[in-house]
């Protein structure tokens, strides 16, 4: 059964800006099953080297010292968290050395299925389910695989188990934005929170430009002439950079979360952990700071480590100011989001 969440403890991760950080997500790996279009490029992907990524010993240490400091909310992503080998094992370590911990998951659900038990029993809070279209062509176009079947499957599952689902969609103009009926139905039908994404430009060779761009400002429109939509209060004073509307006569709600044309920065309350161990501070600046030699000297000690994060968070800068610099049609930053962590 899902444990309940900590205790807010005083947050000791506390940017220049008065923002503390309460929120990491850990990415367990950079390797996918999918190729989406909004994610990776269009050359050969490549990968980190597998000595340089974090073991699953090295990623809980980390996560002990984060705790340590305030933090009370981990999300695990990728790639794909259920690519890695053992992803398993990672989830039930973090559930046995930290029992109170806000854990979440994202997953694109190609492989999740046979593990929905497992994160019932391990007190996954909820999921995070990227699924872009609910047409399979679409859906095959988007991620380069006809694996929606999969996708579909794993999401009754979780609904079945009692799991809270996000289903996050990238909003993206003249892929998925004739299927506005698809998405509104899934929540009239469903109990999910059915949240779009506006699509960033993170990355070089990604199918990001200006006129794929998909505003949530036009797709609430699109939705509101659909269905009515009341807006509703955020789920917790950090609940996160979604703005969530109730669905008049519906079992779910729709969410927006605009991160380019309307930010979120004040309120941004995480950092990023990538799978070889570099931590992250902002999605839109590739600054990142590594921790991997780190951990594997055998003279530092936690409270050494916290003191470098503690340095690096205080430092976290602003990502408007940075989306404001870029030049039009330019990527915000060089890192896909495959290698980041979703």
């Amino acid at each position: 059964m899902a444990q309940n969440a900590a205790p807010a403890a005083p947050s000791l991760l506390c940017d220049g800006h008065g923002r503390a950080v309460r929120y990491v997500r850990l990415s367990v790996t950079d390797r996918c099953n999918l190729q989406c279009l909004y994610c990776c490029n269009e050359g050969k992907q490549t990968f980190i080297p597998h000595e340089k990524v974090l073991r699953y010993e090295e990623m809980a240490r980390l996560i002990g010292v984060m705790t340590a400091m305030g933090v009370g909310k981990v999300r695990l992503t990728g790639g794909e968290p259920f690519v890695r080998k053992g992803c398993e094992e990672l989830i039930w370590l973090l559930r046995r050395r930290f029992p109170l911990l806000d854990l979440r998951m994202t997953s694109n659900g190609t492989l999740l299925e046979p593990h929905i038990p497992l994160l019932r029993s391990a007190g996954v809070a909820a999921i995070n389910l990227s699924l872009d279209s609910f047409d399979r062509a679409t859906f095959a176009r988007v991620t380069g695989r006809d694996l929606l079947p999969a996708v579909l499957a794993s999401l009754d599952g979780l609904l079945r188990a009692g799991i809270r689902v996000k289903i996050n969609a990238v909003a993206m103009r003249g892929v998925n934005d004739g299927q506005v009926d698809d998405f509104v139905h899934a929540v009239r039908s469903m109990p999910v929170d059915m949240r779009f994404i506006e699509f960033m430009p993170m990355g070089e060779g990604t199918l990001w430009k200006p006129e794929v761009f998909w505003p949530a400002a036009e797709i609430r429109a699109q939705i509101e002439r659909r269905v009515r939509l009341f807006p509703v209060a955020a789920d917790a004073p950090d609940g996160g950079p979604a703005r969530m509307f109730a669905v008049q006569g519906g079992r779910g709600r729709v969410g927006f979360i605009a991160a380019m044309s309307c930010h979120f920065c004040a309120s941004c309350n995480r950092m990023r952990l990538t799978s070889d161990g570099h931590l992250r501070t902002c999605l839109f600046d590739d600054k990142e700071y590594r921790l991997r030699g780190l951990l594997r000297n055998v003279r530092i000690t936690d409270s050494d480590m916290a003191c470098v994060v503690q340095r690096v968070c205080a430092v976290k800068p602003v990502g408007a100011d940075i989306l404001r610099k870029r030049h039009q049609g330019e990527a915000v930053a060089g890192k896909k989001m495959v290698g980041i962590g979703g």
